[in-house]
Parts: structure tokens; sequence; C-alpha cells
């Protein structure tokens, strides 16, 4: 894993391969990055990242000088290893260990961007859920965005407050707010 941009540009993270995690490519990320670059100062957002894996998203937010980001995932391997790099990077990413749902369920704070990146293999009522509960929760702050990454061939399109897809190779990442609720 590689960060492509920012105070952390070309550090290399390699992450223990028993980890159950399938990273962001380079190629998506950047192209994602170029997109908000257009939208937000990173240095004034507060940054949810779910289902976090390795923290790739996670530290190219740091990276962009966020000053709190959020990286929840439920193994304790992905935990620990963001904790270890967030400590020895000396980076504002706070890893929490936790189901995703149950956190959405029970979390109080609202974030200015919300990344989202569950496993390939979840059903289009999983994907619905975590839009529902993040913004039904106000876990997204007004002006905020909801991405959600996920195969070019699911479609997500017909979910409350979804705004726009973008598809980079075989990911997609689809855009939720509050302006746009179908």
């Amino acid at each position: 894993m590689r960060i492509i941009s920012g105070i952390y540009k070309g550090k290399r993270l390699q992450a223990p391969k028993k980890l159950p995690v399938r990273p962001t490519t380079d190629m998506a990320k950047e192209a994602l990055f170029n997109i908000l670059n257009n939208y937000y100062y990173f240095d004034e957002i507060e940054v949810l990242d779910l289902f976090a894996g390795t923290g790739s998203i996670s530290f190219e937010f740091a990276s962009r000088s966020c000053p709190k980001i959020v990286a929840v995932d439920q193994h304790k391997g992905c935990v620990r290893f963001i904790s270890e790099i967030a400590h020895h990077l000396e980076a504002p990413v706070q890893a929490i260990q936790a189901n995703v749902f149950g956190f959405l369920e029970k979390h109080l704070q609202s974030y200015d961007l919300i990344f989202a990146d569950p496993p390939y293999h979840f059903e289009l009522a999983d994907y619905q859920r975590i839009v529902t509960l993040s913004f039904s929760n106000k876990l997204l702050s007004n002006t905020g965005t909801l991405i959600v990454e996920h195969p070019k061939q699911t479609k997500l399109d017909k979910i409350p407050h979804y705004w726009e897809t973008r598809s980079y190779g075989g990911s997609s990442f689809s855009f939720f707010d509050w302006e746009h609720s179908n």
C-alpha cells in the first residue's frame, strides 16, 4: 500500500498478509481524491472511514492534513495495524474495532465525509442499510458526502440521497448527500 499524495506522499505501508482486505487501487484512490479536491478543504473536514481494512483511505486523508479521521473495522488485526501506523506517522487517525452496522446505529457524532468500502459480496440491502443509517442517524453533516465503494456491476442509483457514480477499473464510487433525496 502506498500513500499517493500529501505530507506522507510515497510512503509505503506493508500490511500483514493475513488481513482479510481488498485495498482500493492506487488508480481509484487518485481519481477519488481528484474529485474530492474540488469540493473540500481537507484541513477543515472530519472523516469517518467504514470497513477501513488497512486504513489506506484514512491515511490518504491524514496525508492531506485532515484534523480528525475515525477508522472503523471489525477485524482486530486491521484495527491493530491502523493504530500502529497512525502512531508511527503521528497521524490523527483513531481506529475503532466494531461491527460497522452496530457503530452506525449507536454513534452520535456527525462527519463532513463518510467513506464506506464494504466487502464486495454485500447484497443491495446491505449497501442501502449503510446509507439509511448514515442519514437517519445524522452521521453526515448537512453539507457532507457519503461515498460507497462497490463493484462496477452493483447499481446503487435507486437508494435515497444518491447523487452520482464514478467507475475506475472494476470499482465504482457512488456518492450520496442531503441535497439529493430521489
